[in-house]
């Protein structure tokens, strides 16, 4: 009866003791960015990329996202929509302000039509507060291998 007594008292001490512990990193959040930057090989060519996506991470700092947008060339006028699936890794410790992270998946541009491709970067997430942070990137996209690399720095706000 000692142990059976014993045991309850340990099993009904744990979810109050979860309770006590502090937060683990983030599991997820959302982010909106937008960006300038160009196209190799027309570097007389500005780009501009704005849109929005999400992370998750599934153990320590490895995680998954997707996110689409629109990269116009010279403004807004003459672009395409941009849409990825990636997988990321966040160097970042619980409680950390200051979070690393390198990132790459595929991409897919579409207008009338659709072109697969990749994308590569990385940047840094600074937790301004519990639930917002700025976040700085940069962003390589390969649509296929006969047209430019789409490269830029973006700057957005992440949320959870």
């Amino acid at each position: 009866m000692k142990r059976v007594l014993i045991s309850l008292f340990a099993l009904a001490m744990v979810p109050a003791s979860a309770l006590a512990q502090k937060a683990d990193m983030p599991k997820g959040w959302g982010y909106g960015f937008g960006g300038i930057g160009a196209s190799s090989g027309d570097f007389g060519h500005t780009t501009v990329h704005v849109g929005g996506g999400g992370e998750g991470l599934f153990y320590k700092g490895l995680g998954a996202g997707a996110e689409i947008g629109y990269l116009g060339r010279d403004g807004f006028g003459s672009g395409f929509g941009v849409a990825s699936v990636n997988v990321a890794y966040h160097f970042g410790r619980p409680g950390q302000k200051l979070v690393p992270f390198v990132t790459g998946g595929g991409t897919v541009a579409f207008r009338t039509g659709a072109a697969g491709g990749g994308n590569f970067g990385g940047g840094v997430q600074y937790w301004m507060k519990d639930r917002v942070a700025l976040r700085l990137e940069f962003r390589d996209h390969i649509i296929s291998s006969d047209s430019p690399h789409f490269y830029g720095f973006r700057v957005g706000i992440a949320f959870r």
